[in-house]
């Protein structure tokens, strides 16, 4: 884990500094602190200082402790104010390193073994979501769970036993009967860490962060939360016609779509990208050849790939 520099806390103060004194040419109060009232004397609308600040995920580096007031004589919006605060923000990330998660669901499947191959010809950690019933179809998928457990650059975490056998709205009806499914595969096949993915569900819950997009599935992650798990969905996701091997999107164009999530900061954490794939969109070479050019791609940006259960890396 990653601490926010001496140096870093100093230029973010500074530049907060100088946005504020620029504002108010010397004469209003200042930016930082508890104060509420501007050069004239003139309390601020209180509820102008209750508005978000920023965005929350840009909290481990600002340390919330701005609060933003307005001068009368020579005015500038908080809105300006906020948004020279955020790209200097942007820009200190920028100088730190940038951290991408490849994921895969739903394996071990036809596709899995050229996952595997994959981390260990590129030397690179990858994370696996698997659903357990899955090993069962034959010796072939028993064969590439027990590769991806073998393999110390491959993450195994839980994605359900059975994924509601494709019928997710029954699924996630009754949450007790979904969450037994989750145990059972833990149960069943032995875990990285506590990390799960719900099937067809960006949902996330960990630390103090929470979110959801379908509800129907929310009491089943409460349920894995309070077991101990760490819930994640994704950022960007890739989709490949499995039997051809020809993606849904342009190799060029999921790849823009990476870069440019890790570069506006636009994914869920600052500097931290998780790439939604499934393991099935690998089995023809053709797949498997787009999945290591991508790859490539990524590495000659320089992202370093990380394992899931140590999401967030925070600075």
């Amino acid at each position: 884990m990653f601490k926010v520099s001496r140096e870093l806390f100093g230029y973010c103060i500074l530049v907060l500094a100088s946005v504020g004194l620029a504002s108010c040419n010397n004469l209003s109060s200042p930016v930082f602190g508890s104060q509420t009232h501007d050069s004239l004397g003139n309390k601020v609308d209180e509820s102008v200082l209750l508005r978000p600040r920023l965005h929350d995920k840009w909290d481990s580096l600002r340390r919330n402790l701005i609060v933003f007031t307005v001068d009368s004589l020579n005015p500038v919006s908080i809105k300006v104010q906020k948004q020279k605060l955020k790209d200097s923000l942007r820009r200190e990330y920028d100088k730190m390193p940038k951290h991408i998660y490849l994921t895969f669901d739903d394996g071990p499947l036809v596709g899995s073994k050229a996952i595997d191959s994959l981390a260990k010809s590129k030397n690179i950690k990858v994370n696996a979501f698997v659903v357990g019933r899955h090993a069962t179809f034959g010796k072939y998928r028993q064969r590439d769970l027990a590769q991806f457990l073998e393999n110390p650059l491959v993450a195994v975490y839980n994605h359900s036993y059975t994924h509601g056998f494709n019928r997710l709205t029954t699924f996630y009806r009754d949450s007790q009967v979904a969450f037994d499914d989750f145990k059972k595969n833990e149960s069943t096949i032995t875990m990285s860490s506590k990390v799960a993915r719900l099937p067809g569900r960006n949902i996330w819950m960990y630390d103090d962060e929470r979110k959801i997009d379908v509800a129907n599935a929310t009491p089943t992650a409460d349920l894995l939360y309070k077991d101990g798990y760490k819930i994640f969905g994704w950022d960007v996701e890739w989709r490949i016609v499995s039997q051809t091997g020809v993606p849904t999107l342009p190799l060029e164009t999921v790849y823009n779509r990476l870069v440019n999530f890790m570069n506006n900061k636009s994914s869920k954490e600052p500097n931290n990208v998780v790439f939604l794939m499934h393991d099935d969109m690998f089995q023809t070479k053709a797949g498997a050849k787009l999945l290591n050019d991508l790859v490539d791609k990524l590495i000659a940006q320089g992202y370093r790939f990380e394992f899931m259960e140590d999401y967030p890396i925070r600075y």
